[in-house]
Protein backbone atom coordinates (compact mmCIF):
# COMPACT_ATOMS: atom_id res chain seq x y z
CA UNK A 1 0.00 0.00 0.00
CA UNK A 2 3.13 2.07 0.84
CA UNK A 3 4.62 2.19 -2.48
CA UNK A 4 1.20 1.98 -4.63
CA UNK A 5 0.58 5.49 -2.83
CA UNK A 6 4.20 6.84 -3.66
CA UNK A 7 3.33 5.61 -7.18
CA UNK A 8 -0.08 7.24 -7.35
CA UNK A 9 1.79 10.88 -6.05
CA UNK A 10 4.37 10.44 -8.77
CA UNK A 11 2.03 9.47 -12.18
CA UNK A 12 -1.22 11.48 -11.48
CA UNK A 13 -2.00 14.55 -12.83
CA UNK A 14 -1.70 17.74 -10.47
CA UNK A 15 -5.35 19.25 -10.02
CA UNK A 16 -5.70 22.46 -8.47
CA UNK A 17 -9.46 22.41 -6.26
CA UNK A 18 -11.63 24.85 -7.68
CA UNK A 19 -13.86 25.15 -5.09
CA UNK A 20 -16.47 23.72 -7.91
CA UNK A 21 -18.46 20.97 -6.14
CA UNK A 22 -20.39 18.58 -8.51
CA UNK A 23 -24.54 18.68 -7.77
CA UNK A 24 -26.00 15.93 -5.80
CA UNK A 25 -23.36 13.99 -4.54
CA UNK A 26 -25.36 12.34 -1.76
CA UNK A 27 -27.34 9.73 -1.84
CA UNK A 28 -29.21 7.12 -0.11
CA UNK A 29 -27.90 3.25 -0.02
CA UNK A 30 -29.30 0.21 1.51
CA UNK A 31 -26.63 -2.28 1.99
CA UNK A 32 -27.08 -5.56 4.28
CA UNK A 33 -30.66 -4.38 6.19
CA UNK A 34 -29.12 -0.93 6.87
CA UNK A 35 -30.12 2.19 5.49
CA UNK A 36 -27.08 4.77 5.00
CA UNK A 37 -26.46 8.35 3.49
CA UNK A 38 -23.28 7.98 1.17
CA UNK A 39 -21.64 11.45 -0.35
CA UNK A 40 -19.05 11.12 -2.85
CA UNK A 41 -16.36 14.47 -3.56
CA UNK A 42 -13.02 14.53 -6.32
CA UNK A 43 -10.51 16.25 -4.24
CA UNK A 44 -9.11 17.07 -7.43
CA UNK A 45 -12.24 19.66 -8.48
CA UNK A 46 -14.10 20.12 -4.45
CA UNK A 47 -11.79 21.71 -2.14
CA UNK A 48 -11.84 19.69 1.06
CA UNK A 49 -10.35 20.85 4.60
CA UNK A 50 -9.97 19.67 8.02
CA UNK A 51 -11.04 22.10 10.49
CA UNK A 52 -10.73 22.49 14.07
CA UNK A 53 -10.31 25.90 16.21
CA UNK A 54 -11.20 29.51 14.06
CA UNK A 55 -8.87 32.21 14.02
CA UNK A 56 -9.31 33.51 17.78
CA UNK A 57 -8.01 29.82 18.58
CA UNK A 58 -11.37 28.57 19.85
CA UNK A 59 -12.53 25.44 18.72
CA UNK A 60 -15.53 25.35 16.78
CA UNK A 61 -17.73 23.40 18.24
CA UNK A 62 -20.27 22.77 15.33
CA UNK A 63 -21.14 23.32 11.92
CA UNK A 64 -22.88 26.91 12.76
CA UNK A 65 -19.85 28.58 13.73
CA UNK A 66 -17.66 26.85 11.25
CA UNK A 67 -20.11 28.11 8.81
CA UNK A 68 -20.06 31.57 9.27
CA UNK A 69 -16.44 31.74 9.17
CA UNK A 70 -16.04 30.41 5.85
CA UNK A 71 -18.67 32.70 5.02
CA UNK A 72 -16.44 35.28 6.07
CA UNK A 73 -13.64 33.72 3.94
CA UNK A 74 -16.13 34.12 1.12
CA UNK A 75 -16.68 30.38 1.00
CA UNK A 76 -19.95 28.51 1.57
CA UNK A 77 -20.20 25.28 3.47
CA UNK A 78 -21.41 22.49 0.90
CA UNK A 79 -20.84 19.07 3.65
CA UNK A 80 -18.92 18.72 6.44
CA UNK A 81 -18.67 15.87 9.23
CA UNK A 82 -17.14 15.33 12.50
CA UNK A 83 -13.73 14.12 11.67
CA UNK A 84 -11.88 12.28 14.47
CA UNK A 85 -12.70 11.70 17.82
CA UNK A 86 -11.36 14.80 20.48
CA UNK A 87 -11.16 14.90 24.32
CA UNK A 88 -13.45 17.07 26.55
CA UNK A 89 -11.72 20.02 25.67
CA UNK A 90 -12.71 19.32 21.66
CA UNK A 91 -8.98 18.79 20.80
CA UNK A 92 -7.91 16.22 18.88
CA UNK A 93 -7.43 12.94 20.39
CA UNK A 94 -5.05 11.91 17.31
CA UNK A 95 -2.76 13.18 14.35
CA UNK A 96 -4.14 16.92 13.38
CA UNK A 97 -2.34 19.11 10.34
CA UNK A 98 -3.84 21.93 9.18
CA UNK A 99 -2.56 23.85 6.14
CA UNK A 100 0.80 22.00 6.77
CA UNK A 101 1.39 22.73 10.14
CA UNK A 102 1.19 19.43 12.68
CA UNK A 103 -1.19 20.94 15.30
CA UNK A 104 -0.89 17.73 17.66
CA UNK A 105 1.29 14.81 17.11
CA UNK A 106 0.47 11.18 15.86
CA UNK A 107 -0.74 8.80 18.65
CA UNK A 108 0.70 4.99 17.92
CA UNK A 109 0.00 3.74 21.84
CA UNK A 110 -3.38 1.57 22.75
CA UNK A 111 -5.56 2.34 25.39
CA UNK A 112 -9.36 1.96 25.83
CA UNK A 113 -11.82 2.97 23.69
CA UNK A 114 -12.97 2.72 19.51
CA UNK A 115 -9.36 5.13 18.83
CA UNK A 116 -7.24 2.42 20.81
CA UNK A 117 -9.19 -0.18 18.78
CA UNK A 118 -5.77 -1.19 17.06
CA UNK A 119 -4.54 -0.86 14.29
CA UNK A 120 -6.15 3.03 13.55
CA UNK A 121 -5.59 4.97 10.59
CA UNK A 122 -5.49 8.77 9.38
CA UNK A 123 -7.36 10.21 6.44
CA UNK A 124 -5.34 12.86 4.81
CA UNK A 125 -4.67 15.74 1.86
CA UNK A 126 -1.60 16.20 -0.10
CA UNK A 127 -2.22 18.70 -3.21
CA UNK A 128 -5.68 18.24 -4.24
CA UNK A 129 -5.55 14.15 -3.60
CA UNK A 130 -6.60 12.12 -0.54
CA UNK A 131 -5.81 8.85 0.98
CA UNK A 132 -6.75 6.50 4.14
CA UNK A 133 -3.56 4.92 5.41
CA UNK A 134 -3.29 2.76 8.57
CA UNK A 135 -1.22 4.67 10.90
CA UNK A 136 2.15 2.47 11.22
CA UNK A 137 1.91 2.51 7.25
CA UNK A 138 1.33 6.01 7.10
CA UNK A 139 4.07 6.81 9.39
CA UNK A 140 6.34 4.63 6.88
CA UNK A 141 5.02 6.42 3.66
CA UNK A 142 6.39 10.61 5.11
CA UNK A 143 3.03 11.78 3.21
CA UNK A 144 3.74 15.58 4.95
CA UNK A 145 0.09 16.61 4.46
CA UNK A 146 -1.95 19.60 4.00
CA UNK A 147 -4.40 18.37 6.19
CA UNK A 148 -4.84 15.42 8.63
CA UNK A 149 -7.19 13.56 11.03
CA UNK A 150 -6.16 10.52 13.24
CA UNK A 151 -9.25 8.47 14.22
CA UNK A 152 -10.02 4.66 14.98
CA UNK A 153 -10.58 1.78 14.24
CA UNK A 154 -9.82 1.49 10.41
CA UNK A 155 -12.47 -0.20 8.87
CA UNK A 156 -11.06 -1.62 6.20
CA UNK A 157 -7.15 -2.17 5.88
CA UNK A 158 -5.59 -3.02 2.03
CA UNK A 159 -9.09 -4.67 0.87
CA UNK A 160 -9.51 -6.93 4.23
CA UNK A 161 -11.92 -6.41 7.50
CA UNK A 162 -10.03 -5.33 10.31
CA UNK A 163 -9.31 -8.52 12.37
CA UNK A 164 -11.18 -7.86 15.21
CA UNK A 165 -14.80 -6.90 13.88
CA UNK A 166 -17.40 -9.79 14.52
CA UNK A 167 -19.65 -10.36 12.06
CA UNK A 168 -22.05 -11.16 14.77
CA UNK A 169 -21.36 -8.52 16.60
CA UNK A 170 -23.91 -6.71 19.28
CA UNK A 171 -22.46 -3.88 18.83
CA UNK A 172 -25.15 -1.86 17.19
CA UNK A 173 -24.57 1.74 16.71
CA UNK A 174 -25.40 4.70 14.28
CA UNK A 175 -21.88 5.05 12.76
CA UNK A 176 -19.97 7.48 10.18
CA UNK A 177 -16.60 7.11 8.54
CA UNK A 178 -14.72 7.57 5.47
CA UNK A 179 -12.52 5.75 2.78
CA UNK A 180 -10.78 6.50 -0.63
CA UNK A 181 -11.58 4.26 -3.70
CA UNK A 182 -8.89 3.54 -6.39
CA UNK A 183 -9.99 6.80 -8.54
CA UNK A 184 -9.03 8.91 -5.61
CA UNK A 185 -12.43 9.29 -5.07
CA UNK A 186 -13.74 10.28 -1.32
CA UNK A 187 -16.66 8.63 0.12
CA UNK A 188 -18.44 9.50 3.61
CA UNK A 189 -21.45 7.67 4.87
CA UNK A 190 -23.49 7.65 7.82
CA UNK A 191 -25.91 5.11 9.05
CA UNK A 192 -29.26 6.08 9.85
CA UNK A 193 -29.69 2.59 11.67
CA UNK A 194 -27.68 1.09 14.45
CA UNK A 195 -24.60 -1.30 12.48
CA UNK A 196 -22.27 -3.52 13.69
CA UNK A 197 -18.45 -2.38 12.36
CA UNK A 198 -17.98 -5.52 10.22
CA UNK A 199 -21.19 -4.70 8.46
CA UNK A 200 -19.84 -0.90 8.33
CA UNK A 201 -16.60 -1.99 6.74
CA UNK A 202 -18.06 -4.28 4.63
CA UNK A 203 -20.22 -1.77 2.97
CA UNK A 204 -17.01 0.63 2.34
CA UNK A 205 -15.24 -2.79 0.87
CA UNK A 206 -17.98 -4.06 -0.85
CA UNK A 207 -20.35 -1.71 -2.18
CA UNK A 208 -18.21 1.97 -2.77
CA UNK A 209 -15.05 -0.28 -3.41
CA UNK A 210 -12.98 1.08 -0.97
CA UNK A 211 -9.45 -0.50 -0.16
CA UNK A 212 -9.11 1.84 2.90
CA UNK A 213 -11.77 2.99 5.12
CA UNK A 214 -11.38 5.35 8.69
CA UNK A 215 -14.49 5.22 11.38
CA UNK A 216 -14.81 8.48 12.46
CA UNK A 217 -17.69 7.94 15.37
CA UNK A 218 -20.52 6.49 16.71
CA UNK A 219 -22.84 8.54 18.84
CA UNK A 220 -22.02 11.79 17.70
CA UNK A 221 -22.01 10.94 14.42
CA UNK A 222 -22.84 14.22 12.58
CA UNK A 223 -23.08 15.58 8.67
CA UNK A 224 -24.07 18.79 7.09
CA UNK A 225 -25.66 18.08 3.73
CA UNK A 226 -26.19 21.65 2.00
CA UNK A 227 -27.93 20.07 -0.87
CA UNK A 228 -30.55 18.34 1.45
CA UNK A 229 -30.93 21.17 3.91
CA UNK A 230 -29.37 18.73 6.77
CA UNK A 231 -27.51 20.17 9.72
CA UNK A 232 -26.71 17.86 12.55
CA UNK A 233 -26.39 20.21 15.52
CA UNK A 234 -27.34 17.51 18.36
CA UNK A 235 -23.46 17.35 19.62
CA UNK A 236 -20.40 19.43 20.30
CA UNK A 237 -17.94 18.32 17.63
CA UNK A 238 -13.88 19.02 17.58
CA UNK A 239 -12.23 18.24 14.42
CA UNK A 240 -14.23 18.85 11.23
CA UNK A 241 -13.94 17.69 7.49
CA UNK A 242 -15.56 20.10 5.13
CA UNK A 243 -15.84 20.45 1.50
CA UNK A 244 -16.37 23.90 0.76
CA UNK A 245 -17.35 25.90 -2.43
CA UNK A 246 -16.82 29.82 -3.59
CA UNK A 247 -19.35 32.42 -2.13
CA UNK A 248 -21.71 33.70 -4.50
CA UNK A 249 -21.50 37.85 -4.41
Amino acid sequence: MVLFWFYFLLVGVACGATGAVAAQSCRDVDFRDAHYTVCQFDPAHDTMRIYDRGPDGQPFGGFDSLSRQIWAERHTLVFASNGGMYHDDLSPVGLFVEHGIERQPISTSGGWGNFHLLPNGVFFLKDGRAGVLETQAYLKAKVAPDFATQSGPMLVIDGKVHPRFLPDSDSLKRRNAVGVDAEGQVFFAISQDAVRFYDFALLFRDALHCANALYLDGTISSVMIAERNRRDNAFRLGPMIAVIGNRPD
